[in-house]
């Protein structure tokens, strides 16, 4: 709809020299004559700010150039990001020259103002993020994630590891590019628009699974839940933990996840804002010429300061660029849903009728303000999604220069005349006394120093604060998480903190828990609080043992499976045990808890639907069959069964036909359960789902060639190469992981002809991939130190597992292959291999 720049806006649907750049002939709205270019000083003049605060200057050009990233270090030190190359005409042609840099910022005189700039890291191309952590930074420049430091002093860095190398892509677009790494609560570094997250431990660099979500900004809520946006989305966050939910595959729309946190997409400019990218379109501005709906979010912020009145505490601060304006969100929570609404009506926070005015990241900082990354140009548009319109309004009103500036401001209360900064303390004891700061940067700043310390002697001070009857528990939560991020958590520490008053706490021991736990958590299926149970749900699935199974059915029917978050919790543990769990579930069924059973019992028949296996789906049917004729129960698991989609019918694909041996007995039990219209319906489209021999209409049966003794051989010898080499991505259910590697289960890849799978195993696979009708952009590697023997035994294995029936491949026909192809060098693309459609 408008304006964006690294990450701010993307709408493919608009991209310049296409269908879809909007109408040829355009006309440029409200004839507003060519803004000036402002300096700070002038700039300052035409901010509007809500009553009681005021903004000033920390930094502008020349000292800074460009700016659309920042992160203050312990000793509130300022990396900043210049991504100088960007949109310096309207073809973007200057894009991939190393002109980025990453510059370090002080404060010298304690003024409040920075006076002393190094150029940390210089000759980068188009740099993304940076974030401050183990005495250097973070650097994101796609493809890579760096970590540098300066080792001798002089502000510029001389260290420059590999962190990661798929950290977003070379010459790709801006706007969908990996992001602002954050040091979340958890000790793991998250990243908006990437799906793995990183820890260090002991200055080992250890890269793990997660979701990819978000398109520009994280940030972190006392509870440590993570928050981001899309370019029309002010907010969303991660209800649940994120990690979770990468266990199964099936999870993918969940609303623990990604959920909407502002429903309201409103913006209020102060001033007519012609130059967005769909400007011709009615529907985008107002008669007055203001933008309508956010289009360019970014870089939003979760306040946890101490410099703001406690009415502004926990609020989120969310820029908008395309406005020239920051909005503030007042977010509160209710049964673990979190939402937000503009804290005054028809009107921001922060507003300026400077067009140039982009601010594209809020941050908290060690002084408690909000620091505010000020892009300062015209252009903020990538050139791949200009309109025509949009071109035309850049070069009538002279938008594309200068693009040299750039501005960083903060905010505070007027009635702080100064604020000065908190450094970090070096000792131990000092850090740990840190951990009760009301400035939440400074807690998260200490317990981040302390894990980078590795120092085991913190420990019996992390431990007292834990348990201390007194302490502020924000305190206790922060040396809980510093105490497993040290690997100093014991099971008796735990063991306490589950009985905790405090709800947050008792949540995240259940989180921590290990299987050595297990007896007290199963204990726990009385709780109440939501995210207890929620967690409960998480952590009882997760140990995949029958008492934990029957507890966590307990804890689902006596009232926690109402609850949504508690619901989605249990799913993420249950792969492949779905229609065993539904039997559970069923048995515990009574007149009184109907809406606890129906909604648990209704998505675990939605996920065996989705998960398309017939031996599962045939097991539910018959238990649906055993339950009482028009039951609670029958009519959940009929309603699931009937919704392979999960709720999500327009992006799901077609659901594949079930081969039976014969017709199930349960069928015609359940047809005669059916009355209603509505469940007739859902019972037609199970059974049009469903195929066996002599079914009228039925298409003709899948040839299943038996597998000879020598084959049958060979499968069972790639069952075990597969548990031990390539489980650890494709998971042992073969449905994959987002963030590593894409689903083998019905996959076109897998069951199309086997010298495609044979080659991608030779010779590794290197994205994009479109598998299942999804994108997945990673590298499979080569995997030469198979024998012949060993590539033939695992694909046979995969090609007939989880029901499938392709033929077996032959060690000869792999020998052919390695000798055709042995001069290859480079990982096969999808385009070479193109495989056939199923």
């Amino acid at each position: 709809m408008a304006l964006a720049a690294v990450g701010l806006l993307g709408l493919p649907a608009l991209a310049l020299h296409t269908k879809n750049a909007g109408p040829a002939k355009v006309e440029i709205k409200f004839n507003l004559p060519p803004p000036p270019p402002l300096s700070p000083e002038e700039a300052l003049k035409v901010f509007k700010i809500e009553e009681g605060f005021r903004i000033e200057l920390v930094a502008a050009e020349p000292m800074v150039e460009a700016p659309i990233a920042i992160s203050f270090d312990d000793q509130g030190r300022l990396y900043v990001v210049e991504m100088r190359g960007y949109m310096r005409d309207v073809e973007g042609t200057t894009e991939n020259e190393p002109t980025g840099r990453i510059k370090l910022l002080e404060d010298t005189d304690g003024d409040g103002r920075m006076d002393k700039a190094s150029v940390f890291v210089d000759e980068l191309v188009m740099p993304r993020s940076v974030m401050a952590v183990n005495g250097g930074a973070l650097v994101a420049a796609p493809p890579n994630l760096y970590f540098c430091k300066d080792t001798d002093g002089d502000g510029k860095a001389d260290v420059k590891d590999i962190v990661a190398t798929d950290y977003g892509t070379a010459g790709g677009q801006p706007e969908h590019m990996a992001n602002t790494p954050t040091w979340a609560m958890d000790n793991a570094i998250w990243s908006a628009g990437y799906s793995s997250r990183f820890r260090l431990r002991g200055g080992v660099w250890q890269k793990d699974t997660g979701l990819g979500r978000g398109q520009y900004g994280l940030c972190q809520d006392d509870k440590g839940r993570l928050y981001f946006n899309y370019n029309s989305d002010l907010l969303r966050c991660d209800l649940l933990p994120t990690e979770a939910f990468s266990r199964n595959p099936l999870l993918r729309n969940a609303a623990s996840v990604n959920a909407k946190v502002v429903t309201d997409q409103t913006v209020w400019p102060t001033h007519p804002t012609p130059g967005v990218n769909r400007g011709y379109d009615p529907k985008s501005l107002r008669a007055d010429g203001t933008l309508t709906k956010a289009t360019a979010t970014c870089g939003a912020l979760i306040y946890r300061g101490d410099a703001f009145p406690a009415s502004h505490y926990g609020n989120a601060f969310i820029p908008e660029p395309s406005a020239n304006l920051m909005k503030r969100m007042i977010v509160t929570e209710k049964d673990g849903v979190v939402t937000g609404v503009n804290a005054t009506e028809n009107k921001e926070f922060l507003t300026s009728t400077d067009e140039r005015f982009r601010p594209v990241q809020a941050t908290n900082a060690p002084d408690g303000a909000v620091y505010v990354v000020d892009m300062y140009r015209g252009i903020i548009q990538h050139s791949s999604f200009l309109t025509h319109y949009l071109v035309a309004n850049i070069e009538a009103r002279k938008l594309d220069r200068p693009f040299d500036q750039g501005r960083i401001w903060r905010i505070v209360p007027i009635k702080d005349k100064t604020v000065k900064a908190v450094k970090i303390p070096a000792t131990t004891a000092e850090r740990i006394a840190s951990l009760s700061h009301p400035n939440g940067w400074v807690r998260d700043t200490a317990q981040r120093l302390l894990v980078e310390s590795a120092d085991v002697k913190a420990g019996p001070a992390l431990t007292e604060l834990v348990q201390s009857p007194t302490a502020n528990p924000l305190a206790r939560l922060h040396a809980l998480w510093t105490l497993d991020g040290l690997g100093l958590l014991t099971p008796d520490l735990l063991r306490t903190t589950l009985k905790d008053k405090d709800t947050t706490l008792k949540a995240t021991a259940v989180r921590l828990a290990g299987r050595d736990l297990a007896p007290e958590v199963l204990a726990m299926t009385t709780e109440t609080d939501t995210l207890v149970r929620a967690q409960l749900a998480i952590k009882l699935s997760s140990f995949n043992l029958p008492d934990a199974d029957a507890a966590l059915a307990k804890l689902l029917a006596a009232g926690a499976g109402e609850n949504l978050l508690v619901r989605e919790g249990a799913m993420t543990g249950l792969r492949g045990r779905e229609d065993a769990f539904a039997k559970l579930v069923a048995q515990q069924a009574t007149a009184d808890n109907k809406a606890s059973i129906s909604p648990t019992l209704e998505m675990l028949g939605s996920f065996i639907a989705m998960a398309g296996k017939a031996q599962p789906f045939e097991e539910t049917l018959t238990l649906a069959a055993s339950q009482p004729k028009g039951s609670a129960v029958q009519a959940a698991l009929i309603k699931g069964l009937a919704n392979p989609s999960g709720g999500n019918s327009k992006s799901a694909p077609k659901p594949k036909l079930l081969w039976l041996e014969k017709e199930p007995e349960s069928l015609a039990v359940l047809k005669k359960s059916v009355t209603a219209k509505t469940a007739a319906a859902q019972f037609a489209s199970i059974t049009s789902r469903l195929a066996w021999v002599g079914k009228p209409g039925a298409p003709p049966p899948p040839k299943i060639v038996p597998l000879t003794a020598d084959q049958q051989a060979r499968f069972e010898k790639g069952k075990v190469i597969y548990a031990g080499l390539c489980a650890a991505c494709h998971q042992a259910h073969g449905f994959g992981l987002d963030g590593l590697a894409p689903p083998l289960v019905d996959s076109e890849w897998v069951l199309g002809k086997p010298d495609v799978a044979a080659r991608i195993v030779l010779h590794g696979l290197a994205g994009p991939v479109k598998v299942s009708g999804r994108t997945w952009n990673l590298a499979m590697p080569p995997l030469p130190h198979l024998t012949d023997e060993d590539v033939s035994s695992v694909l046979t294995y995969l090609r007939r597992e989880w029901e499938h029936n392709a033929s077996p491949v032959e060690p000869k026909d792999v020998a052919k292959l390695r000798a055709q192809f042995k001069d290859r060098v480079g990982m096969w693309t999808a385009e070479e291999l193109n495989p056939p459609k199923k």
